[in-house]
């Protein structure tokens, strides 16, 4: 599901690489005791904020993935092999100034013919495919399983708890926030009209004297709200942007009697229907933005004077619509790997999840598929700052099941960071265990690619997967001989390890070193890697 998120000089040194002798790999040494030194406590700059998970710890003091330390030491002018990555997502639009350049074109399709020209099982399939139709908002899957009787007693009596307790939420969190708006408009409203001003500052309402009971409520009301924001028209549109949230959970996800799949056509728990779907994957509303958020994380057009700079350079994006505003079908999913595998992608990335997979060995088939064709699947670890290791808190797809022995060797699941290193590196709404998150990259309040030209700021592990999958396609791009599976160890093993104890799920009283919350313990860096993928490609190091 796409889900909206709406709740120093560091020591550390590079000591050295070894070939072929002593251990082979990189050590690292971080530091200790993150509390012992110095850190980063100033406000990023605007510039730090929308390049952060690009820049270096040591000599940035923000937490990135050096990616600009190894475009400037290593990769230099070496532009390497093309890399597709398929963006198995919400629709991408396709004509975004930062992207038209990096798109992939399947060569042997006639555009608008409304023939399969190259005979893949596919119509007009230029950059890709949309297996939505002209859908967009969907159910939960277990809302949908609810409606159509699937599963067993114990798993249906486990989705209805589950729908009452969400659908109890989101009526409270809507009717709390509308009550929230209404209040600041008020006090908005009457501060302006006290201070004889259109706009104001926090200055102006701590400066106010407010001598009536009413007054002095309006002020409080405000000064809370700047502890959110940094204006009141910033407020109201983040808490508009709430309200219409929980509106469409309400509308949609956690309605029982909507069918969003009708307009489609196909049975999306037959595996064999399968005429559905177009070949156009663009973003149907401005407000599917999603996908075009995570292809511009892997692979905005780096240095063209635009928005945003992506991790990696020599890229072309394929665009798979397949995840709408709700839970994703697996029919779809793992119609969408196939299509990827089949049609040249390297990588795909996966910015998406859901708690009840009824169709699971669908998905775990495709991604068995992908493993057996050398394609890397790249996963977000999800947003509910839950241990994924606890059966109680599932997340597909994976590749495991009931934290058994992996079934494929081609699967990363990343976890997301906040841009400051110590204890709250971790993002608090980031999923995180050591059995079923690989690895941990940026993720939070990330800047990339909106639809209509637009650029913002998105946090979640949605985005940390794409930052993962352009690190992938920068290290493949350069050494092409790799496999995937050689790839996926060397973003693991070269990353940072962090021994330091973080917070988990924004508790407080529950922290771990990244060692004791992910396979790796590290978080990922590109620059690292490359010197990794350098030594594996030329036999001197082996995995």
């Amino acid at each position: 599901m796409i889900r909206t998120i709406t709740k120093s000089l560091l020591v550390f040194s590079f000591v050295a690489l070894l070939g072929c002798g002593g251990t082979g790999g990189l050590i690292l040494t971080p530091v200790e005791n993150i509390d012992a030194v110095p850190l980063k406590i100033s406000e990023l700059t605007e510039t730090e904020k929308k390049n952060w998970g690009h820049l270096d710890l040591a000599s940035d003091t923000i937490p990135g993935m050096s990616v600009d330390k190894a475009y400037t030491e290593i990769i230099k002018n070496k532009k390497g092999k093309k890399i597709i990555v398929a963006v198995l997502d919400s629709g991408i639009d396709l004509d975004h100034e930062d992207l038209d350049g990096v798109l992939w074109t399947n060569s042997d399709e006639k555009p608008g013919n409304n023939k399969d020209d190259d005979n893949n099982g596919y119509v007009d399939d230029i950059h890709g495919y949309n297996f939505l139709g002209e859908s967009y908002n969907e159910q939960l899957e277990y809302v949908r399983m609810l409606r159509l009787n699937i599963g067993d007693q114990a798993t249906l009596a486990k989705a209805k708890a589950k729908l009452d307790e969400e659908y109890t939420s989101a009526q409270q969190n809507k009717e709390r926030y509308e009550q929230i708006l209404q209040a600041v408009k008020n006090a908005d409203t009457e501060v302006k009209a006290f201070l004889g001003k259109e706009t104001y500052t926090k200055e102006d309402v701590m400066g106010m004297e407010a001598s009536t009971e009413a007054m002095q409520r309006n002020k409080s009301i405000l000064l809370q709200m700047y502890s959110f924001k940094d204006s009141i028209p910033e407020v109201i549109e983040e808490l508009g942007d709430g309200i219409n949230y929980f509106t469409e959970q309400l509308n949609y996800n956690l309605n029982k009697d909507f069918n969003g799949r009708e307009v489609v056509g196909d049975d999306p728990y037959d595996y064999n229907d399968t005429d559905y779907g177009n070949g156009n994957p663009n973003n149907r509303v401005d407000d599917e933005s999603h996908g075009t958020h995570v292809a511009g994380i892997i692979a905005a057009e780096r240095n063209n004077g635009l928005g945003a700079n992506g991790v990696a350079n020599n890229v072309e994006i394929m665009s798979i619509r397949a995840v709408p505003n709700g839970d994703e079908y697996d029919k779809d999913i793992a119609r969408g790997i196939r299509y990827a595998v089949d049609n040249g992608a390297k990588i795909i990335n996966g910015s998406f999840g859901k708690s009840f997979s009824p169709n699971a060995q669908w998905v775990y088939d495709a991604i068995k598929y992908a493993a057996d064709n050398d394609v890397l699947f790249v996963h977000a670890a999800g947003n509910d700052g839950a241990n994924l290791d606890d059966p109680a808190n599932p997340n597909y797809p994976n590749d495991q099941i009931n934290n058994g022995v992996e079934f494929a060797d081609n699967v990363i699941t990343v976890g997301a960071l906040d841009p400051k290193y110590g204890s709250e590196l971790v993002a608090s709404y980031s999923n995180y265990g050591k059995i079923n998150v690989d690895v941990f990259a940026p993720g939070t309040d990330v800047y990339s690619t909106y639809p209509n030209n637009e650029y913002e700021y998105s946090p979640g592990t949605s985005m940390a997967a794409p930052a993962v999958s352009g690190v992938a396609a920068l290290v493949w791009s350069q050494y092409p001989n790799l496999s995937a599976k050689q790839v996926k160890k060397i973003i693991l093993n070269s990353g940072l390890p962090v021994k330091t104890k973080v917070v988990l799920g924004g508790d407080n009283t529950k922290s771990a070193s990244l060692a004791e919350i992910s396979t790796s313990g590290k978080m990922v860096n590109a620059y690292n890697a490359l010197i990794m993928a350098s030594k594996v490609s030329n036999g001197q190091l082996q995995l």
